[in-house]
C-alpha cells in the first residue's frame, strides 16, 4: 500500500515497499537510491533493487513469483492501481482482496506509547497556534498565516504537516490559504478558521481553531457557544461501546437545536493515527461500536451563507465517562481587537 504513510510506517518503519507472506521473511522491492543512501550496506533480508534502467514490471513480477503459487493478495485500499494490475499479470491465479481493514483492526487501538506520541504531536500543534495567533490582524492574508503556521511546526519537531495546511474564511468574507484569495488582505471583521496537523514520531495530529480579525458579526459569538456546546457533546458521548454514529448525533444536537443544522455541512470528525484519516469515520452511516483507546476529531463547525464561519477541533480517545482531549490549547471564543 504504497501510497499510505501510515499502512507501512505502523509495521515498518520506512515508506517504500514489501511482499510479506506467511512463514516467511518479507522480500522488499526498493529503488536503487534507496538501497545506496538509506540502507548504508545493512542486511536486511532479501532486496529486489530496481534501477532506472531495469525493466520494472519483469522485476515486480519476479518477486511476486518468488513466494509460489499464491491463492489470495490482500493490499491496501489505496494501493496504486498499477500495482494491482502487475500482481494480476504476476499472479493470475491469485485473489486480490481489499486488506485495509484487517490493517484497520490492528491500529485503531492505540497502546499508552502512542498515545504518548500523538499527545506530543497535538501539543505540538497547540504551541504553533499559540505561537500564530496574534498575527490574525485585518491586513494579513491566508497566505502568510499558512507560512507562520508551518515554520512553527518545523521548529517545534514536526517535518511535515500531517495534511496540507489550510486557513479560511466563510460568510460575509471568503478567503482561501489554497486558492488565489489567499493572496488578498483579510478584512476587518473576518473570522480565520485554522485547519492544520503536526507528526511525532510518526503519528499525526489534527487540530482546528478559529480567531477573528477586528470586530466580529453579532452572531458571532452566540455561534461561537454552540460551536462549543456541540464539541463537549461529542466528547461526553466518546464513551466505549457507543456506536460511531450515536456520537456524531450527539455533536450535532446542540447546533440542531439552535435551529442551525444545515450550517454543520459535515461528520464530527474521523479516525486519527498514524494516518491523518483512519477509520472509525465519526459520522451518521458508520455504526463502528467505539473501544477505550481509539482515537478521532471531534470537529464541530458552523458555515453560515452570507453571516459567518467558525469551527474547531481536537483529538479525543475514547475513555470510560467520557472523551478525553489530547489538545490543550484554550477552547475559549479569540477576537484580535
Amino acid at each position: 500500500d504504497i501510497p499510505s504513510f501510515g499502512n507501512v510506517h505502523y509495521a515498518h518503519g520506512w515508506v517504500t515497499g514489501a511482499l510479506i507472506a506467511p512463514d516467511r521473511e518479507p522480500v522488499y522491492v526498493l529503488p536503487r537510491m534507496y538501497v545506496a543512501f538509506h540502507l548504508w550496506g545493512r542486511d536486511i533480508g532479501e532486496v529486489v533493487t530496481v534501477n532506472e534502467k531495469d525493466d520494472g514490471e519483469a522485476l515486480f513480477g519476479k518477486a511476486i513469483s518468488s513466494l509460489g503459487n499464491l491463492s489470495l493478495i490482500a493490499v491496501g485500499a489505496r494501493t496504486w492501481g498499477e500495482a494491482v494490475i502487475e500482481l494480476g499479470k504476476a499472479a493470475p491465479n491469485a485473489e486480490i482482496v481489499n486488506g485495509s481493514p484487517i490493517v484497520n483492526e490492528l491500529r485503531r487501538v492505540k497502546s499508552e506509547r502512542e498515545l504518548a506520541l500523538m499527545t506530543h504531536a497535538a501539543s505540538i500543534a497547540d504551541r504553533a497556534m499559540a505561537a500564530t495567533a496574534a498575527k490574525v490582524q485585518p491586513g494579513v492574508t491566508m497566505v502568510e498565516l499558512h507560512e507562520e503556521v508551518e515554520h512553527q511546526l518545523r521548529a517545534l519537531g514536526s517535518r511535515l504537516p500531517s495534511f496540507p495546511t489550510h486557513m479560511f474564511s466563510y460568510g460575509e468574507h471568503s478567503h482561501d490559504s489554497q486558492a488565489a484569495s489567499g493572496l488578498e488582505p483579510i478584512a476587518e471583521g473576518e473570522p480565520v478558521m485554522f485547519d492544520f496537523g503536526a507528526v511525532w514520531q510518526g503519528y499525526c495530529s489534527d487540530f482546528g481553531r478559529t480567531i477573528v480579525a477586528g470586530e466580529p458579526h453579532p452572531e458571532y459569538e452566540r455561534c461561537y457557544e454552540i460551536m462549543l456546546a456541540a464539541q463537549e457533546a461529542g466528547r461526553a458521548a466518546s464513551v466505549p461501546g457507543a456506536l460511531a454514529s450515536e456520537v456524531n448525533a450527539a455533536c450535532r444536537g446542540p447546533i440542531e437545536e439552535a435551529g442551525l443544522g444545515e450550517t454543520f455541512r459535515h461528520r464530527m470528525g474521523h479516525g486519527i493515527g498514524v494516518d491523518v484519516h483512519e477509520w472509525p469515520f465519526i459520522s451518521e452511516e458508520d455504526m463502528t461500536p467505539l473501544e477505550a483507546g481509539m482515537t478521532f476529531t471531534d470537529e464541530p463547525s458552523i458555515l453560515w451563507d452570507g453571516k459567518l464561519g467558525v469551527r474547531i477541533e481536537d483529538v479525543v480517545v475514547c475513555a470510560e465517562g467520557g472523551g478525553r482531549y489530547l489538545n490543550e490549547h484554550s477552547r475559549e471564543s479569540v477576537v484580535n481587537r
